[in-house]
């Protein structure tokens, strides 16, 4: 890896590191320690591979090593489902095990468990059945009794701003009572959800946003005993930064005895990013941040040390580029639904990803309900991504191209025309509004295709013949974000028959800094 090229790099190669860490859409992140090493996860809702493992060693330098689900195997997921799925998930180890537990808005809160999170995890759990039972987390006590503390999703309950505390077998299977409300937060904390269960030095601790994603805070709640009551303390908040919302994560403390928590920030078209704030302990409360006001109330950090984790460790970053040389995805590539064999190969042809033409589903517009977009994370506030690609077999109305998406999307595409030539075709979308804004014909079955991000999520998509003189396309267009997520970009084929033997065959695919 060539961080040079990087899009972002947190690590300031000094001993000092720069916020966010991530600067990516890992929503309601979760971290734990487990020895020398850090995991999280992060919500997926209902794209594939879901759960994301990342792995750090010094809190600061990640990569993803795994997802925990191959594929979401419940019913409807096979079909695009914007913004359900996999919300908010926990993830701990216990008992020679790492568990994560999350919540599906319309189904329930499920588990899955393994002994190596780079390895397979078991398949989904059951745990309970519900709706709008969202946000959960397992807490095993020293006495050996299990709890799991929860939010509520009002869209699918009428329940919102409480959290719920209920008994669960050890094992994690089930729970064990209808529980209790520890905490109404309708007055002081609206919107609480994402609650993250601790001990330490006899009290017990929630970690829990509120407020709302975009405006909220950070607030602990902290009791003597397991069921309450618990007293609340803001932490965290916005003060006089650009972090607005500033809440939802995990807390790990270090064997240097140092805490650290990790939480996103809402930042639009690049969703949820994730933050790194230092923690120091007073009359038993976790402090965050720095410039703490009068109130204890503290402000994300925007450059700081690294963690004190003895040693230092080499500058990585997720992986974005891919030349497709090996025999499977990248892990930073996501489907938009549960994912088909026979939509893409590798080894097809050496070095590359073929991706199958394939028609929009029965019912379907636009793309928006695609499930065959290939597609990953915006990587940076500012960035490009190039891929080089050849549309072979194709019959007239085939095509394949590069995409950016969310609520408003756009696309630029190299087509098979009904004379037999090419053109190049950018479209703009917005739900299930979709209209062609500027098209070229070209004298060619291989292009490169460009899009230019800046930093205020504006896109530009350009292209070349040759991969080094670059045209500018159509119109530029804003990115936004989509349901609960944010904007992603990537790569697509496309169809207008029903058995269409056309297919794309994608060199690479390039994420690099813009300029």
């Amino acid at each position: 890896m060539t961080i040079e090229k990087q899009a972002w790099v947190a690590d300031q190669g000094d001993g000092t590191f720069r916020n966010p860490i991530l600067y990516a859409d890992y929503s309601d992140p979760d971290v734990i320690r487990v020895g020398d090493d850090f995991y999280m996860t992060a919500s997926s809702f209902a794209h594939t591979p879901g759960l994301p493992i990342l792995h750090s060693k010094d809190l600061v330098n990640w990569t993803i090593i795994n997802h925990a689900l191959p594929r979401l195997n419940l019913p409807g997921y096979d079909t695009v489902q914007h913004g359900k799925g996999v919300w908010a998930p926990s993830i701990r180890y216990h008992a020679g095990k790492f568990w994560i537990f999350f919540g599906a808005p319309d189904e329930g809160i499920y588990m899955t468990t393994a002994e190596d999170p780079a390895g397979e995890w078991s398949p989904l759990h059951l745990v309970h059945e519900a709706k709008g039972w969202i946000d959960p987390c397992p807490f095993w006590d020293e006495d050996g009794n299990a709890y799991l503390v929860h939010a509520f999703a009002r869209s699918r309950c009428g329940i919102k701003h409480k959290l719920r505390l209920c008994r669960m077998a050890p094992d994690g299977t089930r729970l064990l009572d209808e529980g209790k409300i520890v905490f109404d937060g309708t007055e002081s904390h609206p919107t609480m959800e994402g609650p993250k269960m601790y001990k330490r030095e006899g009290y017990y601790y929630i970690f829990a946003p509120a407020g709302g994603v975009a405006t909220g805070w950070q607030t602990i709640l902290r009791s003597r005993s397991v069921d309450g009551p618990y007293e609340d303390k803001i932490v965290l908040h916005q003060g006089n930064t650009p972090v607005n919302g500033p809440h939802q994560g995990g807390w790990v403390e270090l064997e240097s005895g140092e805490s650290w928590f990790v939480h996103f920030q809402d930042k639009g078209a690049y969703g949820r990013i994730v933050h790194l704030q230092p923690v120091r302990w007073e009359d038993g409360w976790p402090l965050m941040g720095d410039n703490l006001n009068a109130d204890g109330v503290g402000e994300p950090v925007l450059h700081y040390r690294k963690p004190n984790v003895g040693r230092t460790y080499p500058i990585q970053v997720p992986a974005t580029s891919d030349d497709f040389d090996g025999d499977r995805l990248g892990l930073q590539w996501q489907w938009q639904a549960n994912w088909r064999e026979d939509w893409y190969a590798l080894g097809a042809r050496d070095s590359h990803i073929r991706l199958y033409a394939k028609p929009l589903p029965e019912g379907a517009t636009s793309i928006y309900d695609a499930p065959h977009l290939l597609m990953q994370k915006f990587p940076a506030p500012a960035f490009t991504a190039t891929a080089k690609l050849t549309l072979a077999a194709a019959a007239a109305g085939d095509e394949a191209g590069l995409v950016v998406f969310g609520y408003r999307y756009g696309t630029l595409s190299l087509k098979r025309d009904g004379s037999g030539g090419f053109e190049l075709i950018q479209r703009d979308g917005q739900r299930q509004e979709e209209r062609i804004v500027w098209r070229s014909a070209v004298d060619a079955d291989t292009v490169f295709l460009r899009v230019s991000v800046k930093d205020d999520a504006r896109c530009s998509f350009s292209y070349s013949l040759d991969g080094q003189r670059f045209v500018p396309a159509g119109p530029a267009f804003t990115a936004s974000e989509g349901h609960w997520v944010g904007a992603k970009t990537g790569i697509f084929a496309l169809s207008e028959a029903r058995d269409s033997a056309g297919y794309a065959d994608v060199d690479r695919f390039d994420v690099g800094p813009l300029g």
